[in-house]
């Protein structure tokens, strides 16, 4: 992992259970309790872990909003100076930003859909509102680091920098930057009913359905489907007509279809008048330690 970092600048990589080992124990103990919202004990889950990798700096993105673990902004703005204290006491520089999930983030719900549209911002396209995060927290990454004079991470997306740098740390973790992503083999439209302004769109209902999907699992050891998840084809703000599409849902078992369907019965709104419903700003809260 190390020689991948001095190679190339990056890596991606999942603990490994001797990490933090008594981690699992502790969450195990949690779901039985009764305490698996219990702020400190998630902070400490979190924390735990990246502490015991040896980090000297850590940018933290806390979600909130309906998509989120932590749905209401006040808790995840606790949650996250709770982190930035630990990472402090532990002489890390740490870092967060409360950052909104009550709309999905980007076109896509799904892995590979999301690793497809991760690659179109670093190709420097992509939803803008992925490419603002992704600015927002690669520069707070380089000043925690100390290294922020050195380059701006807009630019890195447009002089191909960026996708250089991800090609090379596939490569050098064995991968091939130019495989073919996985495809679902089945997939329905969504459409609009009604003509008018699309007013809200609950990132939640679209979780559901994309792990309905087959995009997520339900218990451990469980079979993901690589391909399949969500394609959103307007966000709130767009004027739509009926019949254009809403959404694209992929699958690899038709059956699926139905309770993600389900899940998406009521998961955006369309108004007559013009009118939008209040989301929350994409960078709620930054709290530094």
């Amino acid at each position: 992992m190390l020689d991948v970092i001095k190679s190339c600048g990056a890596v991606i990589c999942a603990a490994g259970a001797g990490l933090a080992p008594a981690d699992k124990k502790l969450y195990a103990l949690r779901d039985v309790t009764g305490t698996v919202q219990a702020i400190p004990l998630i902070a400490s889950s979190i924390m735990s872990k990246k502490i015991a990798e040896g980090t000297s700096a850590l940018v933290l993105d806390v979600k909130t909003g309906s998509g989120a673990f932590m749905s209401d902004p006040k808790k995840a703005g606790e949650l996250a100076r709770v982190m930035v204290e630990l990472g402090k006491r532990a002489g890390v520089k740490t870092r967060a930003l409360v950052t909104a999930m009550d709309v999905p983030l980007g076109l896509t719900a799904g892995n590979a859909l999301e690793v497809r549209e991760s690659i179109e911002v670093l190709a420097g396209g992509g939803p803008s509102d992925v490419v603002e995060l992704t600015l927002v927290l690669a520069r707070e990454m380089l000043d925690a680091a100390g290294i922020k004079q050195l380059m701006d991470p807009a630019d890195a997306l447009k002089n191909g920098a960026a996708m250089d740098s991800w090609k090379a740390m596939i490569r050098a973790q064995g991968g091939d930057p130019d495989a073919k992503l996985p495809q679902a083999r089945e997939n329905i439209l969504v459409t609009a009913e009604s003509d008018g302004m699309l007013s809200s769109m609950d990132a939640m209902s679209v979780g559901i359905a994309a792990w309905r999907l087959g995009a997520g699992r339900s218990k451990q050891g469980e079979k993901v489907s690589f391909g399949a998840g969500i394609e959103i084809h307007a966000k709130p703000g767009a004027q739509v007509k009926k019949g254009d599409p809403i959404y694209t849902l992929h699958a690899d078992e038709p059956e699926r279809f139905a309770r993600a369907l389900s899940a998406l019965e009521n998961s955006f709104g369309i108004s007559q008048d013009g009118s939008v419903a209040e989301r929350l700003p994409l960078i709620i809260e930054k709290i530094e330690g």
